[in-house]
């Protein structure tokens, strides 16, 4: 285990446009920023990749179509990168976060079996994995379209066939956050203890 170990680590996994960061965003306000953080392992390879091209960070962090446009080109130079150190995104995603100040962190964009696994080999005693599904129709209904190079690739399907025994919740986020309430009530549940 690292040094500055948190008490919880949720590890949360799942589509394009599955509603990750609307139900991490969510879990961040009800645990409160002075014990938690979010930790975006993609932040690092956007900011980066912000700067390399001049780009408008804000904007490759968002939802937006201009984050789209620059995916695909983000993802090979990530993948090359990751080749010569797995957890150098990770390492890097955990620094710009101040995670090692907080107590409880919530990965919001897991997308590996290499990520879970980095994870679950540093802190094996605080790792909560967490898997959102959602209907294709219903995130088509919030702005997905099928891009094959990035919809078909291991950034999107690496965890796909991950048994389900593995995730300790697996959230569908087909409707409203009332709809999901009593799985965050559990999760919050769990930090709070």
């Amino acid at each position: 285990m690292t040094a500055n170990c948190p008490k919880h680590i949720l590890l949360f996994s799942g589509k394009r446009k599955s509603g990750k960061d609307f139900l991490t965003d969510h879990l961040f306000e009800k645990i409160g920023a002075k014990n938690c953080t979010i930790v975006r392992l993609s932040a690092p390879i956007k900011s980066h990749w912000a700067k390399v091209n001049g780009l408008e960070l804000d904007k490759l962090l968002g939802t937006s179509q201009y984050k789209e446009n620059h995916r695909a080109a983000m993802i090979e130079w990530s993948e090359a990168e990751r080749l010569k150190d797995n957890g150098i995104f990770i390492r890097s995603a955990i620094t710009m976060a101040n995670a090692n100040e907080k107590s409880i962190w919530i990965v919001s964009d897991m997308r590996r079996r290499s990520d879970l696994k980095w994870f679950i080999d540093n802190y094996p005693e605080v790792c909560k994995t967490i898997r959102v599904v959602c209907d294709d129709a219903v995130r088509k209904e919030r702005g997905w379209v099928f891009t094959a190079g990035i919809d078909d690739a291991e950034t999107e399907c690496d965890l796909d066939n991950v048994d389900q025994s593995e995730w300790n919740w697996i959230i569908r986020n087909n409707g409203t956050l009332q709809d999901v309430s009593s799985e965050l009530s559990e999760i919050v549940a769990t930090c709070i203890q």
